[in-house]
């Protein structure tokens, strides 16, 4: 038996010992945070498995999300395609299971292709999450091969004279040079880079995209625009708008989710102080925002009249779990309780009936109830790759902290 297993037994055990003695049951004490941890992480396990089970054999198949109660499915390209191999990896890691792992490998090898992708700029999203976890826990020097040449891809999106990475090439009539929020999450592959090659010129690129990100994309109390296009001649913004959110002025919660999870990495990997300042007031303005649910579940923007009927984004909360976990080691103790205590609250929910799926359910994706793109009528109030992610990711960072 490994440890992993043994610990889940004690728990169980536990709370088992905890409803059928007098005085304490569920209604009175909450459930340990550790039985909730491998009580998510089991149940993720579970639809990963029916999960790839189902997609093993369709080539280049990586799974999206539904419609209309149908699994949508998508090929290497798609900026999502690395989520569920990295899910895949991380259960692996928890698990040390090696039908994760084959899986892990299976999918992982279905996006060796985006190495040399240089269109867009979530290449970091599709390599990191998926080679990178998987040369993180096998030290398989073909995916070391991958990444490297993939950073160098992505690298050929950054103009010396703008300072940033170029995110899309859609919409040129209005957008000269845009460069989204969610582009902070590609830096992680770059610093990565950096650090295994020696070449500085990875690093440069991450600390400059970083530094002019904090200068133009957050307003005074901290919240953020989604999509800023620069001026291509003088390198300075022209347009400050939103793509998925309510409003150009509003703060779309997922890219706020975003900016706290990208300066919260970049401060891990530079060390640059202006990082981790920045990392704590998003993560401020998301603690403290007037219209955030009882659940902490945000709905799919922070500033749009909410309803009965608004939809939450349990992507967002799953990112802002991960992120706030990570900020909380890089802070001073009664700070860095402040995050672990909220990301716990939003781990509580997403692990509650209302978010967590039972498995055989919800097209065998984790979690329910996220949002994808609104305005664009599409992926609202459905499961969602990427939320599965990050939750098992915020999940496997809370079990450490807590050991």
């Amino acid at each position: 038996m490994n440890k992993q297993t043994f610990n889940g037994m004690i728990w169980k055990a536990l709370v088992l010992f905890c409803i059928l003695t007098s005085g304490c049951t569920p209604a009175n004490q909450e459930e340990p945070m550790q039985a909730v941890i491998e009580r998510g992480l089991q149940t993720a396990g579970q639809h990963a498995l029916q999960m790839a089970e189902i997609l093993k054999n369709q080539d280049n198949k990586l799974p999206k999300t539904l419609k209309n109660g149908d699994l949508q499915t998508s090929d290497a390209s798609s900026w999502t395609s690395g989520f569920f191999p990295g899910e895949l990896w991380y259960l692996y890691e928890h698990t040390q299971n090696e039908t994760f792992k084959q899986y892990a490998e299976l999918f992982t090898s279905r996006l060796e292709e985006i190495q040399h992708c240089t269109t867009h700029h979530d290449v970091g999203f599709m390599l990191y999450c998926s080679y990178g976890n998987g040369y993180r826990l096998t030290g398989n020097p073909a995916y070391k091969d991958v990444l490297v040449t993939g950073a160098r891809s992505l690298s050929t999106r950054f103009r010396d004279h703008i300072g940033l990475i170029r995110s899309w090439e859609f919409n040129a009539k209005v957008w000269q040079y845009p460069v989204i929020i969610d582009n902070m999450m590609n830096l992680e592959l770059l610093m990565w880079a950096s650090k295994t090659t020696g070449e500085q010129r990875f690093k440069d690129i991450s600390l400059s995209h970083a530094d002019k990100t904090m200068e133009h994309h957050f307003r005074p109390n901290y919240s953020c625009y989604h999509v800023v296009s620069f001026d291509t001649i003088t390198g300075q913004p022209h347009k400050k708008q939103t793509h998925q959110g309510f409003a150009d002025e509003s703060t779309w919660a997922r890219g706020h989710a975003w900016a706290l999870y990208g300066y919260t990495m970049m401060y891990r990997e530079s060390g640059k102080p202006e990082y981790l300042a920045q990392a704590q007031h998003v993560a401020a303005y998301l603690m403290n925002h007037p219209n955030t649910p009882a659940d902490k579940i945000p709905y799919w923007d922070y500033d749009v009249e909410v309803t009965p009927e608004t939809p939450r984004d349990a992507s967002s909360a799953a990112i802002m779990a991960s992120a706030l976990i990570e900020l909380s080691t890089h802070t001073g103790k009664a700070e860095g309780k402040k995050y672990v205590d909220y990301a716990e609250q939003l781990l509580r929910s997403l692990t509650s009936p209302e978010y967590l799926a039972t498995p055989g359910s919800n097209g065998h994706f984790t979690l329910m109830h996220s949002t994808g793109n609104l305005p664009g009528n599409i992926e609202i109030d459905v499961p969602l790759t990427y939320a599965d992610y990050y939750y098992v990711e915020a999940l496997l960072r809370m079990k450490k902290l807590l050991e």
